[in-house]
Protein backbone atom coordinates (compact mmCIF):
# COMPACT_ATOMS: atom_id res chain seq x y z
CA UNK A 1 0.00 0.00 0.00
CA UNK A 2 2.98 2.39 0.22
CA UNK A 3 2.48 3.25 -3.21
CA UNK A 4 -0.14 5.17 -2.11
CA UNK A 5 1.02 6.41 1.03
CA UNK A 6 3.26 9.26 -0.39
CA UNK A 7 0.65 10.04 -2.74
CA UNK A 8 -2.25 11.16 -0.08
CA UNK A 9 0.47 11.91 2.76
CA UNK A 10 1.75 15.24 -0.28
CA UNK A 11 -1.74 15.71 -1.28
CA UNK A 12 -2.65 16.48 2.44
CA UNK A 13 0.51 18.85 3.05
CA UNK A 14 -0.57 20.45 -0.74
CA UNK A 15 -4.29 21.09 0.56
CA UNK A 16 -3.43 22.74 4.38
CA UNK A 17 -0.03 23.30 4.25
CA UNK A 18 1.28 21.11 6.79
CA UNK A 19 2.32 17.70 8.19
CA UNK A 20 -0.11 14.86 8.80
CA UNK A 21 -0.57 11.77 10.77
CA UNK A 22 -1.10 8.79 8.76
CA UNK A 23 -3.19 5.65 9.54
CA UNK A 24 -4.71 2.54 7.55
CA UNK A 25 -7.32 0.83 7.64
CA UNK A 26 -8.16 -2.72 5.81
CA UNK A 27 -11.26 -4.08 3.50
CA UNK A 28 -11.92 -7.57 4.12
CA UNK A 29 -12.76 -10.87 2.87
CA UNK A 30 -14.78 -13.84 4.49
CA UNK A 31 -13.76 -17.41 3.81
CA UNK A 32 -16.92 -19.19 5.23
CA UNK A 33 -19.88 -17.97 7.16
CA UNK A 34 -21.99 -16.33 5.15
CA UNK A 35 -25.87 -15.47 6.64
CA UNK A 36 -24.68 -16.42 9.72
CA UNK A 37 -23.68 -13.16 10.99
CA UNK A 38 -28.19 -12.05 11.88
CA UNK A 39 -28.63 -15.60 12.92
CA UNK A 40 -26.10 -14.88 16.29
CA UNK A 41 -23.65 -18.00 14.74
CA UNK A 42 -20.45 -18.19 13.06
CA UNK A 43 -18.34 -16.47 10.62
CA UNK A 44 -14.49 -16.70 9.52
CA UNK A 45 -13.65 -13.34 8.04
CA UNK A 46 -9.98 -11.32 7.53
CA UNK A 47 -8.62 -8.24 7.07
CA UNK A 48 -6.93 -7.91 3.52
CA UNK A 49 -4.20 -5.70 2.16
CA UNK A 50 -6.76 -3.82 -0.03
CA UNK A 51 -6.86 -0.92 2.11
CA UNK A 52 -7.66 2.79 2.90
CA UNK A 53 -4.92 5.33 4.00
CA UNK A 54 -5.76 8.34 6.05
CA UNK A 55 -3.41 11.68 6.36
CA UNK A 56 -5.40 13.64 9.07
CA UNK A 57 -4.57 16.77 10.97
CA UNK A 58 -6.41 19.18 13.35
CA UNK A 59 -6.89 22.27 12.32
CA UNK A 60 -8.21 24.43 14.93
CA UNK A 61 -10.99 25.64 13.44
CA UNK A 62 -15.15 25.09 14.14
CA UNK A 63 -15.51 22.72 10.88
CA UNK A 64 -14.01 19.88 9.39
CA UNK A 65 -12.29 19.60 5.89
CA UNK A 66 -12.46 16.42 3.99
CA UNK A 67 -10.71 15.25 0.21
CA UNK A 68 -11.25 11.77 -1.06
CA UNK A 69 -8.44 12.01 -3.25
CA UNK A 70 -9.45 8.57 -5.16
CA UNK A 71 -12.51 11.17 -6.35
CA UNK A 72 -11.37 14.12 -6.17
CA UNK A 73 -13.69 15.54 -4.18
CA UNK A 74 -13.80 17.74 -1.10
CA UNK A 75 -16.47 18.23 1.31
CA UNK A 76 -16.87 20.38 4.57
CA UNK A 77 -19.02 20.14 8.01
CA UNK A 78 -19.60 22.02 11.29
CA UNK A 79 -18.95 20.18 14.13
CA UNK A 80 -21.77 22.10 16.18
CA UNK A 81 -23.96 20.82 13.24
CA UNK A 82 -23.96 17.85 11.77
CA UNK A 83 -25.87 17.28 9.02
CA UNK A 84 -26.28 14.78 6.00
CA UNK A 85 -23.79 15.55 3.00
CA UNK A 86 -25.02 14.99 -0.53
CA UNK A 87 -21.72 13.43 -0.94
CA UNK A 88 -22.52 9.82 0.01
CA UNK A 89 -18.95 9.10 0.76
CA UNK A 90 -18.47 11.53 2.98
CA UNK A 91 -21.87 10.41 5.47
CA UNK A 92 -19.65 7.41 6.53
CA UNK A 93 -17.44 9.79 7.84
CA UNK A 94 -19.80 12.22 9.82
CA UNK A 95 -21.34 9.40 11.11
CA UNK A 96 -18.49 8.49 12.66
CA UNK A 97 -18.06 11.89 14.07
CA UNK A 98 -21.40 11.66 15.25
CA UNK A 99 -21.25 8.83 17.40
CA UNK A 100 -17.92 10.26 19.29
CA UNK A 101 -20.29 13.32 20.20
CA UNK A 102 -23.13 10.70 21.57
CA UNK A 103 -20.26 9.84 24.04
CA UNK A 104 -19.92 13.44 24.99
CA UNK A 105 -16.56 13.18 23.52
CA UNK A 106 -14.97 16.86 22.05
CA UNK A 107 -13.72 15.84 18.92
CA UNK A 108 -10.96 18.28 17.87
CA UNK A 109 -11.60 19.69 14.11
CA UNK A 110 -9.63 18.31 11.62
CA UNK A 111 -8.32 18.29 7.56
CA UNK A 112 -8.40 15.07 6.13
CA UNK A 113 -7.38 13.16 3.14
CA UNK A 114 -7.95 9.52 2.15
CA UNK A 115 -7.67 7.14 -0.49
CA UNK A 116 -6.79 3.34 -1.01
CA UNK A 117 -6.33 0.45 -3.05
CA UNK A 118 -10.12 -0.85 -1.97
CA UNK A 119 -12.35 -2.14 -5.44
CA UNK A 120 -15.55 -0.53 -4.86
CA UNK A 121 -18.18 -2.80 -5.26
CA UNK A 122 -16.43 -5.95 -5.17
CA UNK A 123 -18.05 -6.46 -1.70
CA UNK A 124 -15.17 -6.30 0.24
CA UNK A 125 -16.13 -3.81 2.42
CA UNK A 126 -14.47 0.02 1.60
CA UNK A 127 -17.22 1.51 3.79
CA UNK A 128 -15.91 -0.09 6.96
CA UNK A 129 -12.52 0.22 6.01
CA UNK A 130 -13.47 4.28 5.83
CA UNK A 131 -15.54 4.32 8.89
CA UNK A 132 -12.69 2.34 11.27
CA UNK A 133 -9.94 4.29 10.05
CA UNK A 134 -11.50 7.61 11.12
CA UNK A 135 -12.75 5.97 14.30
CA UNK A 136 -9.12 4.39 14.96
CA UNK A 137 -7.64 8.21 13.41
CA UNK A 138 -9.48 9.99 15.93
CA UNK A 139 -9.40 7.73 19.23
CA UNK A 140 -5.34 8.57 18.92
CA UNK A 141 -5.84 11.80 18.10
CA UNK A 142 -8.02 12.84 20.54
CA UNK A 143 -6.50 10.42 23.06
CA UNK A 144 -10.28 9.32 24.02
CA UNK A 145 -8.88 5.61 24.75
CA UNK A 146 -11.39 3.77 23.53
CA UNK A 147 -10.86 0.34 23.51
CA UNK A 148 -11.10 -1.80 19.63
CA UNK A 149 -14.40 -3.52 20.27
CA UNK A 150 -16.25 0.16 21.47
CA UNK A 151 -14.82 1.57 18.04
CA UNK A 152 -16.01 -1.15 15.80
CA UNK A 153 -19.53 -0.69 17.29
CA UNK A 154 -19.50 3.18 17.21
CA UNK A 155 -18.46 2.19 13.38
CA UNK A 156 -21.07 -0.31 12.40
CA UNK A 157 -23.65 2.54 14.33
CA UNK A 158 -22.33 5.43 12.19
CA UNK A 159 -23.11 3.18 9.11
CA UNK A 160 -27.03 2.43 10.52
CA UNK A 161 -27.47 5.92 11.04
CA UNK A 162 -25.68 7.56 8.51
CA UNK A 163 -25.52 5.64 5.66
CA UNK A 164 -29.16 3.71 6.12
CA UNK A 165 -27.04 0.25 5.71
CA UNK A 166 -28.52 -2.13 8.45
CA UNK A 167 -25.11 -4.01 8.33
CA UNK A 168 -24.27 -7.08 10.69
CA UNK A 169 -20.64 -6.43 12.81
CA UNK A 170 -18.30 -8.76 10.62
CA UNK A 171 -17.22 -5.54 8.13
CA UNK A 172 -15.86 -3.60 10.53
CA UNK A 173 -14.40 -6.23 12.87
CA UNK A 174 -12.85 -7.68 10.66
CA UNK A 175 -11.77 -4.29 9.40
CA UNK A 176 -10.23 -3.27 13.29
CA UNK A 177 -9.44 -6.70 14.57
CA UNK A 178 -6.88 -8.65 11.40
CA UNK A 179 -4.01 -10.17 12.02
CA UNK A 180 -1.20 -11.31 9.28
CA UNK A 181 -1.82 -14.43 7.73
CA UNK A 182 -4.49 -15.26 9.95
CA UNK A 183 -8.43 -15.79 10.09
CA UNK A 184 -10.67 -14.51 13.05
CA UNK A 185 -13.12 -17.05 13.94
CA UNK A 186 -15.93 -14.68 15.43
CA UNK A 187 -19.21 -15.55 17.53
CA UNK A 188 -21.58 -13.17 16.45
CA UNK A 189 -23.40 -13.78 19.43
CA UNK A 190 -20.80 -13.03 22.30
CA UNK A 191 -18.84 -11.32 19.95
CA UNK A 192 -15.65 -13.93 21.27
CA UNK A 193 -13.00 -13.80 18.69
CA UNK A 194 -10.19 -16.73 17.92
CA UNK A 195 -7.41 -16.29 15.64
CA UNK A 196 -6.75 -19.56 12.88
CA UNK A 197 -3.26 -19.57 11.34
CA UNK A 198 -4.40 -19.60 7.29
CA UNK A 199 -0.88 -21.34 6.78
CA UNK A 200 -1.49 -21.22 2.68
CA UNK A 201 2.04 -20.98 1.62
CA UNK A 202 1.99 -21.68 -2.16
CA UNK A 203 -1.40 -21.24 -2.15
CA UNK A 204 -3.33 -17.01 -2.49
CA UNK A 205 -6.75 -15.53 -2.15
CA UNK A 206 -8.15 -15.06 -5.47
CA UNK A 207 -11.59 -13.07 -5.58
CA UNK A 208 -13.00 -13.07 -9.20
CA UNK A 209 -15.62 -10.19 -9.86
CA UNK A 210 -18.94 -11.52 -11.45
CA UNK A 211 -20.02 -7.51 -12.70
CA UNK A 212 -23.55 -8.03 -11.50
CA UNK A 213 -25.67 -6.89 -8.47
CA UNK A 214 -28.95 -7.89 -9.27
CA UNK A 215 -31.49 -6.07 -8.04
CA UNK A 216 -33.04 -9.00 -5.65
CA UNK A 217 -30.15 -8.46 -3.19
CA UNK A 218 -32.16 -6.30 -1.05
CA UNK A 219 -35.55 -7.49 -0.91
CA UNK A 220 -34.03 -11.16 -0.57
CA UNK A 221 -32.42 -10.39 2.07
CA UNK A 222 -35.15 -9.02 4.16
CA UNK A 223 -37.07 -11.82 2.68
CA UNK A 224 -34.27 -14.35 4.19
CA UNK A 225 -33.83 -12.84 7.75
CA UNK A 226 -38.04 -13.15 7.70
CA UNK A 227 -38.31 -16.70 7.02
CA UNK A 228 -34.90 -17.03 9.56
CA UNK A 229 -37.10 -15.84 12.48
CA UNK A 230 -39.85 -18.11 11.46
CA UNK A 231 -37.49 -21.23 11.96
CA UNK A 232 -37.11 -19.17 15.54
CA UNK A 233 -40.39 -19.13 16.45
CA UNK A 234 -41.53 -22.69 15.33
CA UNK A 235 -38.95 -24.38 17.39
CA UNK A 236 -39.36 -21.65 20.29
CA UNK A 237 -42.80 -23.06 20.65
CA UNK A 238 -41.53 -26.31 22.26
CA UNK A 239 -38.55 -24.36 23.95
CA UNK A 240 -38.81 -20.79 24.90
CA UNK A 241 -34.88 -21.11 25.57
CA UNK A 242 -34.48 -21.01 21.66
CA UNK A 243 -33.97 -16.94 20.80
CA UNK A 244 -31.84 -17.84 17.47
CA UNK A 245 -30.98 -20.42 15.39
CA UNK A 246 -27.62 -20.85 16.59
CA UNK A 247 -29.30 -22.77 19.63
CA UNK A 248 -30.94 -25.18 16.65
CA UNK A 249 -29.36 -28.45 15.98
CA UNK A 250 -29.66 -30.62 13.22
CA UNK A 251 -31.18 -33.24 15.06
CA UNK A 252 -33.84 -31.04 15.85
CA UNK A 253 -34.41 -29.91 12.38
CA UNK A 254 -34.53 -33.80 11.29
CA UNK A 255 -37.46 -33.93 13.88
CA UNK A 256 -39.36 -31.17 12.45
CA UNK A 257 -39.01 -32.27 8.84
CA UNK A 258 -42.55 -32.10 7.08
CA UNK A 259 -44.26 -30.06 10.20
CA UNK A 260 -42.89 -26.73 9.53
CA UNK A 261 -43.27 -24.59 6.58
CA UNK A 262 -41.32 -26.35 3.70
CA UNK A 263 -39.20 -23.16 2.96
CA UNK A 264 -38.33 -21.98 6.70
CA UNK A 265 -37.15 -25.80 7.12
CA UNK A 266 -35.10 -25.39 3.87
CA UNK A 267 -33.53 -21.63 5.02
CA UNK A 268 -33.06 -23.03 8.54
CA UNK A 269 -31.37 -26.37 7.98
CA UNK A 270 -28.53 -24.19 5.66
CA UNK A 271 -28.08 -21.58 8.92
CA UNK A 272 -27.36 -24.54 11.42
CA UNK A 273 -25.06 -26.69 8.69
CA UNK A 274 -23.49 -23.34 7.47
CA UNK A 275 -22.43 -22.72 11.50
CA UNK A 276 -20.88 -26.18 11.55
CA UNK A 277 -19.14 -26.02 8.08
CA UNK A 278 -17.09 -22.62 10.03
CA UNK A 279 -16.32 -24.91 13.24
CA UNK A 280 -15.22 -28.25 10.31
CA UNK A 281 -12.97 -25.11 9.13
CA UNK A 282 -11.61 -23.95 12.06
CA UNK A 283 -10.86 -27.73 12.98
CA UNK A 284 -9.29 -27.96 9.40
CA UNK A 285 -6.81 -25.62 9.66
CA UNK A 286 -5.78 -26.20 13.33
CA UNK A 287 -4.55 -29.66 12.07
CA UNK A 288 -3.43 -28.53 8.52
CA UNK A 289 -5.98 -29.91 6.31
CA UNK A 290 -6.29 -27.31 3.23
CA UNK A 291 -8.42 -29.94 1.59
CA UNK A 292 -10.76 -30.52 4.24
CA UNK A 293 -10.96 -26.66 4.08
CA UNK A 294 -11.69 -25.95 0.90
CA UNK A 295 -14.67 -29.33 1.25
CA UNK A 296 -16.11 -26.64 3.43
CA UNK A 297 -15.89 -23.83 1.06
CA UNK A 298 -17.51 -25.49 -1.51
CA UNK A 299 -20.57 -27.14 1.05
CA UNK A 300 -21.22 -23.42 2.11
CA UNK A 301 -21.06 -22.44 -1.76
CA UNK A 302 -23.89 -25.55 -1.98
CA UNK A 303 -25.93 -24.77 0.60
CA UNK A 304 -26.10 -20.93 -0.67
CA UNK A 305 -27.32 -21.70 -3.86
CA UNK A 306 -29.43 -24.84 -3.24
CA UNK A 307 -30.96 -24.39 0.23
CA UNK A 308 -30.90 -20.67 0.51
CA UNK A 309 -31.19 -19.62 -2.70
CA UNK A 310 -29.10 -15.92 -2.50
CA UNK A 311 -26.30 -17.05 -5.60
CA UNK A 312 -26.92 -16.48 -9.42
CA UNK A 313 -25.98 -17.47 -12.22
CA UNK A 314 -22.82 -15.95 -12.56
CA UNK A 315 -21.97 -16.67 -9.29
CA UNK A 316 -22.15 -20.47 -9.73
CA UNK A 317 -20.88 -20.46 -13.42
CA UNK A 318 -17.71 -18.76 -11.81
CA UNK A 319 -17.45 -21.62 -9.02
CA UNK A 320 -18.10 -24.66 -11.70
CA UNK A 321 -14.83 -23.33 -13.41
CA UNK A 322 -13.10 -24.35 -10.44
CA UNK A 323 -14.11 -27.94 -9.80
CA UNK A 324 -12.01 -30.00 -12.35
CA UNK A 325 -8.73 -27.90 -11.13
CA UNK A 326 -6.55 -29.59 -8.94
CA UNK A 327 -4.70 -26.35 -8.10
CA UNK A 328 -8.13 -25.12 -6.79
CA UNK A 329 -8.18 -26.13 -3.06
CA UNK A 330 -11.97 -24.54 -2.86
CA UNK A 331 -14.35 -21.64 -4.28
CA UNK A 332 -17.19 -19.93 -3.43
CA UNK A 333 -20.05 -17.03 -3.39
CA UNK A 334 -18.97 -14.40 -0.83
CA UNK A 335 -21.09 -11.81 0.94
CA UNK A 336 -25.02 -11.14 0.54
CA UNK A 337 -25.40 -13.06 -2.81
CA UNK A 338 -27.20 -12.19 -6.25
CA UNK A 339 -23.74 -10.72 -7.53
CA UNK A 340 -20.27 -9.76 -6.09
CA UNK A 341 -17.53 -12.40 -5.51
CA UNK A 342 -16.53 -15.05 -5.39
CA UNK A 343 -13.52 -16.51 -3.03
CA UNK A 344 -11.27 -19.06 -4.30
CA UNK A 345 -8.50 -20.79 -2.65
CA UNK A 346 -5.38 -21.29 -5.79
CA UNK A 347 -1.94 -22.26 -6.13
CA UNK A 348 0.09 -19.11 -7.01
CA UNK A 349 1.42 -20.34 -9.97
CA UNK A 350 -1.64 -21.59 -11.66
CA UNK A 351 -3.70 -17.63 -11.21
CA UNK A 352 -2.58 -16.23 -14.39
CA UNK A 353 -3.34 -18.62 -16.37
CA UNK A 354 -6.68 -19.55 -14.60
CA UNK A 355 -8.01 -16.19 -14.90
CA UNK A 356 -6.90 -15.76 -18.75
CA UNK A 357 -8.84 -18.34 -18.99
CA UNK A 358 -11.82 -17.97 -16.90
CA UNK A 359 -12.18 -14.63 -18.24
CA UNK A 360 -12.48 -15.87 -21.44
CA UNK A 361 -15.03 -18.22 -20.75
CA UNK A 362 -16.97 -15.86 -18.90
CA UNK A 363 -17.34 -12.97 -21.46
CA UNK A 364 -18.09 -15.44 -23.89
CA UNK A 365 -21.30 -17.01 -21.56
CA UNK A 366 -22.30 -13.29 -19.78
CA UNK A 367 -20.66 -10.23 -22.27
CA UNK A 368 -18.80 -8.88 -18.67
CA UNK A 369 -15.57 -8.37 -18.23
CA UNK A 370 -14.03 -10.69 -15.59
CA UNK A 371 -12.13 -8.45 -12.40
CA UNK A 372 -9.69 -10.51 -10.63
CA UNK A 373 -8.18 -9.34 -7.33
CA UNK A 374 -5.79 -11.33 -5.35
CA UNK A 375 -5.08 -10.93 -1.27
CA UNK A 376 -2.86 -11.42 1.02
CA UNK A 377 -4.13 -11.17 4.90
CA UNK A 378 -3.10 -8.39 7.41
CA UNK A 379 -3.62 -6.30 10.27
CA UNK A 380 -6.42 -4.65 10.46
CA UNK A 381 -6.66 -0.67 11.56
CA UNK A 382 -3.25 0.49 12.71
CA UNK A 383 -1.14 4.03 12.68
CA UNK A 384 1.95 4.39 9.78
Amino acid sequence: MLFNMDHISSKFTELYGKSPKMFRSPGRVNLIGEHTDYNEGFVLPAAINKEMVFAIAPNGLDKCRVYAADLNESEEFLLADLKASDKGWCNYLIGVVAQFQKKDIQVAAFDLVFGGNIPIGAGVSSSAALECGLGFALNELNGTGLDKLELVKMAQKAEHEWAGVQCGIMDQFASMFGKDNSVIRLDCRSLEKAYFPLNIEGYKILLLDTGVKHSLASSAYNTRREECEAGVAFFAKSNPEIKSLRNVTVEMLDEAKGKMDATVYTRSRYVVEENNRVLAACEALEKGDLAKFGEQMYGSHNGLSKEYEVSCPELDFLVEQTKDKDFVLGSRMMGGGFGGCTINIIKEEAIDAFVSETAKIYHAETGIELKAYVADIVDGSSVL
